[in-house]
């Protein structure tokens, strides 16, 4: 029987040990005890941290790796499964998105908000279409930046869940079932 997958974006950026890290190893986790795959970027930061706490919960952990656009990245990280090259950053996207059950974005950048922002839009569209839209969770340190700068409806912004805590994790994981 096949594993359902959640894509977890965040930052390539995010030390080892930082509370950003604790944070995404702590998801990841979470992601692998609720019988979840979890597919990632496949590089460090985030993604590794992620990667080695689904890991170290006994999950599968798919990178979606983009060696040509990253050429100084030498691979997948050591806690990846499965490496599934892309051949653009859209690209990218796109195959964590089709491969998901759900999406969850940790605290980030650019590269992040650019993969919240074309899930969100994704599940927009699957809404309008009559279809169910893809559940997403973002880290509500995203919070400040999307509700007060953006022209957004109340609707729109019921697509995202706001993850403030542990608790809140486990309730949309539960959610996902």
């Amino acid at each position: 029987m096949p594993v359902a997958v959640i894509s977890v974006f965040g930052s390539s950026r995010t030390v080892p040990e930082s509370p950003a890290w604790r944070q995404a190893e702590a998801w990841g986790g979470a992601i692998a005890r609720a019988g979840f795959a979890l597919a990632s970027g496949g590089y460090g930061g985030s993604m590794e941290a992620a990667s080695r706490g689904a890991r170290r919960a006994g999950g599968l952990v798919v990178g979606v790796t983009a060696p040509d656009l990253f050429k100084s990245r030498s691979g997948a990280n050591s806690h990846v499964d499965l490496e599934l090259p892309a051949p653009t950053l859209t690209g990218r996207i796109e195959r964590m998105l089709e491969m998901s059950r759900a999406v969850l974005a940790l605290p980030g950048g650019l590269g992040t908000l650019t993969e919240i922002m074309v899930a969100w839009n994704l599940a927009y569209i699957q809404r309008l279409q009559g279809q169910r839209p893809l559940p997403i969770g973002v880290d509500a340190a995203w919070e400040p930046l999307l509700r007060p700068h953006l022209q957004l409806s109340e609707r729109e912004l019921e697509l995202l869940t706001l993850i403030a805590d542990e608790d809140d994790l486990e309730r949309f994981l539960a959610g996902l079932r």
